[in-house]
């Protein structure tokens, strides 16, 4: 089969869409499918077979972030010379729209991956807030109404889609992980690398350093924890704009010395650095799944996260860790209660790693193909017909 990847976002850049893209990706091509990608070019990006790059420009609000021009001269023979059977988008916007339009022209399948939340992201636009919210609900549903069928990383996903209007066929299939790499880290690496003391309980936290992922919240939970126990250090993996005021702020509260910002870094010190933690910590309202809660289970880790939207179906609480509140109070009262009790704690982390493995990125991508297979079946039964 031969799929064409429409994106907003890519490698370089780091997120939880260029992640879930990388992986299936990476798992279709060994499963013998022909995967071509067509994403926004970055400084620096070398580059990379089977990558179609657009000019584009730094986004105003993320200067890490760049907005594709969608256009190309040179993109219509590529298309044609392909022979795509299929195009999967993982944007409404933009190179999504651009993919959208190449699949009806070919008059082939079109999938969306409905990563975002984009109405809970409107804090990057810089004006009028309220109605960029109810524009952005419109958007994803004709979108998504104009698609073959929308993929969901969750059901309380699917489940905001169709309250927001969406008709179109909607199928779960999660973002999967390669569970065996978060077995193989090394656990000394992190309290080596950032002279955490041996007798420190370490709290993890992967991810963006963006507003929407409420580390804030976080930071002032982790203060009532520090108080009540005080030899932890959290540890902060990941960029992004918010870090110099997350840093100002952990100074405000008091415990800038314990708490690792790392900033961004290579796949193989994460791995490292879920080995070497004793509990991974998650504030996120806005995720759609929460790759990074299954990477934590992957690597055996317990989970303290707040119950909003997808991350609710990533932990089962009292089992694998505690969904709480979106409360500072709430989630460092189950934090220090993970803490306390090593029993616990490890029973947690064992159930963790074994729920882990239904995530794992062969099973994910087998559902995925399936999907592909029944839209392309059909499309040619479709197409046969009418002649």
């Amino acid at each position: 089969m031969k799929i064409g990847i429409f994106t907003d976002s890519y490698v370089p850049y780091t997120s939880g869409v260029v992640r879930s893209i990388q992986t299936f990706k990476e798992e279709l091509i060994k499963q013998g499918h022909d995967v071509f990608i067509f994403a926004p070019s970055y400084k620096n990006c070398g580059k990379e077979s089977r990558v179609f790059r657009f000019a584009s420009i730094p986004s105003l609000t993320n200067r890490d972030f760049t907005l594709a021009v969608p256009f190309s001269l040179r993109l219509k023979p590529v298309i044609q010379g392909l022979g795509l059977d299929l195009i999967h988008v993982h944007s409404p916007f933009l190179l999504g729209r651009l993919g959208a339009r190449y699949a009806r022209r070919a008059g082939i399948p079109l999938v969306f991956t409905y990563h975002t939340l984009y109405d809970q992201y409107v804090h990057y636009v810089p004006f009028a807030q309220s109605f960029t919210r109810e524009l952005a609900q419109r958007v994803s549903r004709d979108f998504c109404n104009q698609c073959d069928m929308v993929i969901v990383p969750t059901d309380i996903v699917g489940d905001y889609l169709r309250r927001i209007g969406v008709v179109t066929e909607i199928t779960k299939v999660p973002t999967g992980i390669k569970v065996e790499e978060f077995q193989k880290g090394d656990p000394a690496w992190l309290r080596q690398q950032y002279q955490i003391p041996s007798s420190d309980y370490v709290l993890l936290f992967v991810g963006r350093l963006g507003q929407e992922k409420n580390i804030g919240m976080l930071l002032e939970s982790f203060q009532l924890v520090n108080r009540e126990i005080n030899n932890t250090t959290l540890v902060l993996v990941g960029g992004g704009p918010e870090a110099e005021e997350l840093r100002s702020k952990a100074l405000k509260l008091g415990i800038a010395a314990k708490v690792v910002f790392t900033g961004t870094l290579p796949s193989a010190e994460v791995v490292n650095c879920y080995a070497g933690a004793d509990l991974f910590v998650f504030t996120s309202l806005t995720e759609t799944q929460g790759i990074v809660i299954a990477e934590a289970k992957a690597a055996g880790l317990p989970v303290v996260a707040v119950g909003a939207n997808g991350v609710s179906e990533m932990v089962e609480d009292g089992l694998d860790g505690y969904l709480t509140d979106p409360d500072p109070v709430h989630f460092a009262n189950r934090v220090c209660q993970v803490l306390k009790n090593r029993e616990m704690r490890e029973a947690m982390g064992r159930r963790a790693s074994l729920k882990a493995e239904e995530l794992s990125s062969v099973n994910c991508t087998k559902r995925l193909l399936s999907c592909y297979s029944a839209l392309v079946e059909g499309n040619k039964r479709a197409t046969s017909n009418l002649s």
